[in-house]
């Protein structure tokens, strides 16, 4: 990706570093994730609040290890596996990482076009014709930093709907705070638990974030300098993501308070705004609807930009906007994802299905990504401590066994 010029203020120091984890995050506040937070919490209450807080736990581990790559390299995820990998299995993994952004595409558009039938009653199939021609309109004209900066306002305007939303609710904030700790499993929740699980790391993002993150080209800089940068890309990271946390933690809230304590199961996402008018009255249903186009607007913008990242990285090049190898990718992603939707009959199970495939493919892209930022080829001394890789293992191990428990439930019923 280009170089991008920065103005240096010693005062505003940190300021300057704030974006590359904000981009991510509006992956895992999209439509996909509304889906299946609103499942969690209208099914199941506050009970599986503690997935939210695990996979934002890994979700920083990840998205760290995976900036890490891209600040010592100079290369993203994609290029690094096309680079270090044999060709057929860099190939295989690598397409796998397309079906699993196309798939994310495809409940970004989905969602964007359930909130304009929601705000404007705009049929879902135009709409989601629309808001690939939106999409495609600001990916093909607008610089990375402006993108930045509208994903950036976007996000803002998620979160504050949210706390606005949550403040219109009666929360027991004691069983709440107990079940962001507590690991529960109540019965038949294995294929929400793992689309929460989808839904927030997701594999796409972190070939975005080894990507994006190169805007500043770190690994330009002299050893201090990147140790110095190092530190200030995981301050970017982890107020993402708790970001992210907050905003999924307020969406299973919200459902558990209106929905489950109504014993109301929510089987759409156009269901649960409606709902919301008699409980909370015509604003909280506008908001919702507005939030999600919000969420669905920025969460298609970085699935194309992920989806042009991956392809271009299967020939050995960078994201660029105009290279025709990221165009390419960037269309395939968004064009599939929108001619998907025409074939969906129930978009809210699409929603929830599409998080359920990235939770599938996601042991592939963490082990992938293991492997190159453990080895003293690819990273040189920047490579992971032992510490780090067990840490890094472990988390994958936890997606492969919570992938293997979904496929025996799914086997069994």
């Amino acid at each position: 990706m280009k170089n991008i010029g920065r103005q240096h203020n010693p005062k505003l120091n940190f300021l300057k570093y704030i974006g590359p984890g904000i981009l991510v995050t509006v992956g895992f506040i999209d439509p996909g994730n509304w889906a299946a937070n609103v499942a969690a919490g209208s099914q199941y209450g506050y009970q599986l609040l503690w997935m939210v807080t695990l996979s934002t736990f890994m979700l920083i581990i990840l998205q760290h290890n995976a900036a890490h790559l891209g600040i010592a390299t100079g290369y993203c995820l994609s290029e690094c596996a096309s680079m270090f990998l044999k060709p057929w299995l860099s190939r295989i993994i690598l397409n796998s990482a397309m079906i699993a952004a196309v798939s994310t595409a495809m409940a970004e558009i989905l969602g964007s076009a359930i909130a304009l039938n929601m705000l404007f009653n705009i049929p879902l199939k135009l709409g989601a014709l629309l808001i690939l021609v939106f999409v495609l309109f600001i990916l093909f004209t607008n610089s990375y930093i402006k993108l930045e900066k509208i994903i950036m306002g976007f996000v803002s305007l998620i979160g504050i709907s949210f706390l606005i939303e949550v403040s219109m609710v009666h929360v027991p904030w004691k069983e709440v705070a107990v079940n962001f700790v507590t690991p529960k499993f109540p019965y038949g929740s294995i294929p929400v638990i793992m689309s929460v699980l989808g839904a927030v790391v997701m594999p796409h993002n972190l070939f975005l974030h080894s990507e994006v993150i190169q805007t500043r080209q770190w690994n330009l800089e002299k050893e201090e300098v990147i140790q110095k940068q190092l530190k200030y890309e995981f301050m970017d990271t982890l107020i993402s993501m708790l970001i992210g946390w907050a905003i999924n933690s307020a969406m299973i809230i919200v459902s558990a308070a209106i929905f489950f304590s109504n014993r109301v199961n929510v089987t759409e996402l156009e269901q649960s705004q409606q709902m919301l008018k008699p409980l909370l009255g015509n604003a909280a249903s506008i908001l919702f609807a507005m939030a999600l186009l919000f969420a669905g607007i920025s969460s298609s913008i970085t699935a194309g930009m992920a989806g042009g990242s991956i392809f271009a990285g299967i020939y050995k090049e960078p994201y660029d906007i105009k290279g025709s190898h990221t165009k390419v990718g960037i269309i395939i992603t968004l064009v599939l994802a929108t001619i998907i939707i025409f074939f969906i009959n129930n978009p809210f199970q699409g929603l929830i299905y599409s998080q359920m495939l990235l939770s599938i493919q996601l042991p592939v892209s963490i082990f992938l990504q293991v492997y190159l930022t453990s080895s003293k080829k690819v990273m040189n001394k920047y490579a992971n401590s032992i510490g780090n890789k067990i840490l890094l293992v472990i988390i994958g191990i936890v997606v492969t066994v919570l992938n293997i428990m979904l496929l025996i439930n799914t086997i069994n019923s």
